[in-house]
């Protein structure tokens, strides 16, 4: 089967007249699907984002994953705000695969250009990268850009779905359309006539699309900035609700895998005998390392435990691969070699830095440190695969159901149309299950099943030791002053892996080309008005593979960041929030943040002493991720026995442009500061002999409950368009601590996770 997408760049290569052309035009609809919609029970499917059924339910097409972060919920509210839908009506269903439901937004936002560029080159690379992922991207739910990339695609759902519902009312009672009004499901008539959606739909559905809908003003919402329920919470308490380790279908075996305890060895030989011998064994086999993940032995059995039991018999010799040799010293000796002799590739540049450093009346330096992190989602990867007749069916928890499918049908040697992915939800997500080797590694056991379908399930463990892990970084700050302590110029070298080119690799088997945004941001992409200033990262090349973890880049940079602006308002001798502000003054959406935050916390004004008697102190950061502004001010003390860091309060306030759910933006604003303060006081991975020495939460903590502080979230009112909710929380929390502990006790710590000697 040819790719639509191999006949568009093929078409391309040849017809450069054709490109500029379709340059030229916006990207295509996003309405209408390739193929129709499946529908039952009466249903009418009146564009490729809901169907209304005869008994007057409005299901909506959902085109993201859910893991927590509530955006199904807040997609359908408005769809539903702009159909005019009854909420209680509506319902939910996972879209097929579809160009339609491709992620515009995240890689639009992957270019790397500066929030603050207006010019033309930003404006027009943008514009042709979302008419390029139109066509050729990939249906993804990551960086933090679901509500972003479907505000428009799912407004103009509904609205064009209202349209023709109004159509098919006033065709059916002879009377102009704008007479016409619909409320809560119901479509009226000034003259008294009433209809359900379910009664018009099927004519509804015969209505051409309409060419333009207008949208509503904020003034006229409904729905959107109301604390609605989560749609899925009714299946999560009474535990209807399917997370991909519930896939159960008719006939389920279970498969157990041992991986190579080095990250990305292989099989050499194994020996299966003994294993085969054992109860409820089905088959043996050895899996080779796929889509960049590890080469394992697997044993198919009927329960679990039999599989459990029995992969732990097989006899296997493993080939280490060119990991072995990697160790954490090596790791850092290697990024610090490069930090003293690498000039990086320049991000950001204002003025000349260098020649204001050199004028400089003084100058501050100092260097950062950030370890690699697991993801450790609370479950563990699973995926359950039947391969029958030439055809799969993928059940699975993942974020890119169309890279899923693909993987799939590569290793079991089907063309794409012949497997079915089944999306469910995620029991936590935070960019692991944006890769696809575990789809790859469950359709190479299920091949080997008989038709049956198998789960195969990792242990926490083995979760913990063959993840792709947020890459360890290292940064070095240098800041000028002159004689009246104000900042003359800023220089910012980081140096670490790079994720996008091994995503890349090992998904697409493409070579990675180009500066990697990820790598940087946070650290380039801020508001500070320096006056002159050079932001760069160099790419260092390690065997350890990295990927997305949540906030990415921004979960270190900000760290780096936040802390050394702290320290260049102590050289400054002016107060952390007075420093930030005078850098701040053509920014005023970043200002009013940072202000808020500092106001609600009670910036400057006397803190007393816990109930042990330990002194408190406070610290700030502020931070621009994923296009919301977010400030956090933590309240710190630190145990006189233990030295034991606690946080007592965190003061978070946000502007996410408008606010689609308020309950839903406060529970991530609360999520973002726990995972982020689980990294900050206990994350890290280590590394020796090329094998991850973490494997539980015993040795890999999550936040305790009895950790955990108070947090109290503030929403900034806004009429902007949303951004991201999911990730901003998570960068600020880090350096907002360190500033804290630096405020109580005069101790800079420049390395994660934050630890008093």
């Amino acid at each position: 089967m040819v790719k639509r997408r191999t006949v568009l760049w093929g078409g391309a290569a040849t017809a450069g007249a054709l490109v500029i052309g379709w340059g030229a035009l916006p990207p295509r609809q996003r309405l209408r699907t390739g193929a129709p919609l499946p529908t039952a029970g009466g249903q009418a499917a009146l564009n490729g984002w809901l169907k209304i059924g005869a008994d007057n339910t409005v299901t909506v097409m959902m085109a993201k994953a859910e893991m927590g972060q509530g955006t199904h919920t807040g997609l359908a509210a408005i769809l539903a705000e702009e159909l005019d839908a009854d909420w209680a009506q509506v319902r939910l269903e996972m879209a097929p695969i579809d160009d339609i439901y491709n992620n515009l937004a995240t890689v639009v936002d992957g270019l790397p250009f500066h929030p603050d560029n207006d010019g033309s080159m930003k404006a027009v690379a943008g514009w042709l990268t979302a008419k390029t992922m139109r066509e050729v991207g990939v249906m993804m739910t990551g960086g933090s850009s679901s509500i972003k990339d479907l505000w428009r695609p799912m407004r103009e759902a509904g609205a064009s779905a209202r349209a023709m519902l109004v159509r098919a009312a006033a065709a059916q009672w002879n009377v102009q359309a704008t007479e016409c009004s619909v409320q809560a499901g119901v479509v009226e008539h000034a003259a008294g006539q009433r209809a359900r959606f379910g009664e018009l739909a099927a004519l509804a559905a015969q209505q051409p699309l309409p060419g333009k809908v207008a949208l509503k003003e904020p003034a006229q919402f409904r729905l959107i900035g109301k604390p609605l329920t989560r749609i899925e919470a009714r299946g999560k308490l009474d535990g209807s609700a399917v997370f991909g380790i519930d896939a159960n279908p008719p006939g389920l075996l279970h498969a157990a895998v041992v991986m190579c305890p080095t990250r990305g060895g292989k099989v050499a030989r194994m020996d299966g005998a003994a294993a085969e011998k054992l109860p409820g064994v089905k088959k043996v086999l050895a899996v080779d390392a796929l889509n960049g993940g590890t080469g394992a032995v697997a044993v198919i059995a009927d329960t679990p435990w039999h599989a459990r039991k029995a992969v732990a018999a097989v006899t296997v010799e493993w080939d280490h691969g060119p990991a072995a040799a990697l160790s954490n010293a090596a790791v850092y000796t290697q990024l610090a070699q490069a930090l003293d002799q690498a000039k990086g590739f320049g991000y950001h540049q204002s003025g000349d830095a260098e020649v204001a450093m050199q004028g400089a009346a003084r100058t501050l330096t100092a260097d950062y440190r950030a370890p690699y992190l697991a993801h450790a989602a609370l479950e563990p990867i699973n995926c359950t695969v039947q391969f029958r007749d030439g055809a799969a069916t993928v059940w699975t928890s993942t974020q890119v159901p169309d890279l899923a499918r693909t993987a799939a049908a590569k290793v079991l040697g089907i063309a794409e149309d012949k497997v079915d992915v089944q999306q469910l939800l995620l029991g936590g997500g935070f960019g692991r299950r944006l890769e696809v080797d575990y789809v790859a590694q469950a359709a190479a056991i299920a091949r080997e099943a008989g038709g049956a379908p198998v789960q195969t399930l990792w242990t926490r463990e083995q979760d913990t030791q063959h993840d792709f892990y947020r890459p360890a970084c290292m940064a070095r700050f240098k800041a000028g002053f002159d004689g009246e302590g104000r900042l003359v110029a800023w220089e910012n070298l980081s140096v670490g892996q790079a994720i996008v080119p091994q995503v890349l690799g090992r998904i697409f088997g493409l070579p990675g080309a180009g500066p990697d945004k990820t790598t940087s941001e946070g650290a380039f992409d801020q508001p500070y008005e320096w006056p002159n200033a050079r932001i760069a990262h160099e790419i260092i090349a390690l065997p350890l593979p990295v990927g997305f973890w949540r906030s990415v880049g921004h979960s270190h940079q900000a760290f780096f960041k936040e802390s050394f602006m702290d320290e260049a308002a102590a050289a400054a001798r002016q107060d952390p929030v007075a420093f930030r502000a005078s850098l701040l003054q053509k920014h005023p959406r970043h200002l009013h943040v940072l202000k808020k935050a500092a106001e609600l916390a009670g910036w400057g004004q006397p803190l007393a002493a816990d109930a042990s008697g330990a002194k408190r102190a406070r610290g700030i950061a502020l931070h621009q991720s994923f296009g919301s502004i977010v400030a956090q001010v933590a309240e710190v003390s630190v145990a006189a026995d233990s030295k034991a860091i606690r946080v007592h309060r965190v003061v978070c306030v946000i502007d996410c442009g408008a606010a689609i759910n308020p309950n839903l933006i406060t529970q991530q604003m609360e999520s973002a500061v726990v995972f982020g303060l689980t990294a900050a006081l206990h994350g890290e991975i280590t590394v020796d002999k090329g094998q991850v020495q973490q494997a539980n939460f015993h040795d890999y903590p999550l936040l305790r409950m009895a950790e955990c502080p108070r947090i109290e979230v503030h929403i900034v009112q806004s009429a902007e368009p949303p951004e991201g909710v999911g990730e901003p929380g998570v960068p600020p929390i880090a350096p907002a601590v360190a500033n804290a502990l630096f405020a109580l006790n005069g101790q800079r710590l420049r390395s994660l996770p934050l630890r008093l000697a």
